[in-house]
């Protein structure tokens, strides 16, 4: 495990601690899961932005393909 020191702005620290002592739940581990939580919805994001950038890039690709398929069905 890893020891961190980082400075709070005041009014995130005063809501913290009350949350904490609201929850029973020491500082330490709140703030992980806090960190762990966020790190899985900043990664959702990363995936999502490539996602998008992928599907621009096959996007002409696959309408051509989807263009040729709609005439095989009319030429049917």
């Amino acid at each position: 495990m890893k020891t961190l020191s980082l400075k709070l702005d005041d009014s995130v620290f005063t809501e913290t601690e009350q949350v904490i002592n609201h929850i029973k739940k020491s500082r330490n581990r709140y703030i992980n899961e806090a960190l762990d939580f966020y790190n899985k919805v900043q990664r959702r994001k990363i995936l999502a932005t490539k996602l998008e950038k992928e599907s621009r890039l096959v996007k002409d690709e696959s309408l051509k393909v989807l263009r040729e398929f709609e005439m095989i069905d009319y030429e049917s």
